[in-house]
Formats: structure tokens, sequence, C-alpha cells
């Protein structure tokens, strides 16, 4: 009987597995980071097993945004979970920022330039616009961390990495500092 039970649960959880996939993750300076995301036309079962794909993704990386463009689907898509405990899943299709105001420096990372953290200044807050799972517009407001990551995950969508925020000077030395790493992994 207990046999049957675990049987049926690996069964269970394998199935679960195949509805949902880790997404390979492209690495700057990959040119199809630059790609801008086209506006989603309908949510739906397609645009959801996409946002379910990204979480699964950014939480197994581990990272609390993912931005369809990292992962070579260039649609306005977005997740995001900027919560310590990792349960407050946000997946935003065709997000806008309609305000922003104030100012703040974060240091930042992202997962397609991995082992690479800088500052970089954002708004303070943020207000945006974009449709949920359901298609249903939403609004969010936000600010801090979850401002921060909003307008990096939305920059994403317009072709822009983080680091495009930084001197010239900072952009070559994480550009020779990610080729050696290729180098030394390959």
């Amino acid at each position: 009987m207990v046999r049957t039970r675990l049987w049926i649960l690996h069964v269970v959880t394998y199935s679960i597995k195949l509805f949902m996939s880790l997404l390979p993750i492209l690495r700057f300076p990959d040119p199809r980071l630059k790609k801008i995301a086209a506006p989603v036309e309908v949510v739906d079962d397609s645009i959801r097993r996409l946002a379910r794909d990204m979480a699964e993704t950014m939480y197994e990386a581990p990272g609390i945004g993912l931005a369809a463009t990292q992962v070579d689907v260039h649609k306005r898509v977005i997740v995001i979970d900027a919560s310590e405990t990792r349960d407050q899943l946000m997946a935003l299709v065709n997000p806008e920022i309609i305000e922003q105001d104030g100012v703040q420096v974060c240091e930042e990372g992202c997962l397609s330039v991995p082992g690479i953290y800088d500052r970089v200044e954002r708004a303070e807050h943020v207000v945006v616009r974009y449709l949920d799972l359901q298609g249903q517009e939403q609004i969010v407001s936000a600010t801090g961390l979850l401002a921060v990551c909003l307008q990096h995950e939305i920059d994403h969508l317009q072709g822009r990495v983080f680091v495009e925020h930084l001197s010239q000077l900072k952009q070559l030395r994480i550009r020779n500092k990610l080729a050696k790493q290729a180098r030394i992994t390959a």
C-alpha cells in the first residue's frame, strides 16, 4: 500500500514537471537580449504556460525577476517575486510604467549577467499598468526593491540590460570579465 502511494506520488510529481520546464537564460552580450518584445495580443494558455515556465526558471536560477526576452521569447511578459518568503509571484503581461518619481540608487544584478553587480539609478516610485494571467487590466504602485525590479525587467522588454546604465568603461570591463569566465568554463 505504501509503495503504491509513493509510486502514485512520483508519477503525479513527474507529470506536473512535464507541464513545466526550465528555460535557458540568454547571457549578456547575446544580441537577442537587444530585441524589443512585442505586445501580447491575447492572454491565452500559451502565455500562462510561458509565465509558469519563466517562474520555475527564475526560482531555480535563483532570481527575483525574469523577462521573456531573457529566455529568447520576445513577448511582453515578466515574472517577479521580490518577497523574502518567495511566495508572492507576480506575472505581468504588457507591463507599462505610467508614473514614476523620485530617485534611488540600488545595487543590481541580473540572471543574464551572472556574477556582476553594480549600482544603478532608478525611479524611487513607479506605477505600472499590466494585464494579469486572466487578461484583466491591473495597476501596481511600487517602491523599494519591487520598483527596481519592475524597472529592470521592463528594461529587458525594451532590449536593455542593466549594465547599459553604467559607464562605457564599466561595460567594457564587464564584457571582458564575462569573456574570461566563458573561456575558463569552456
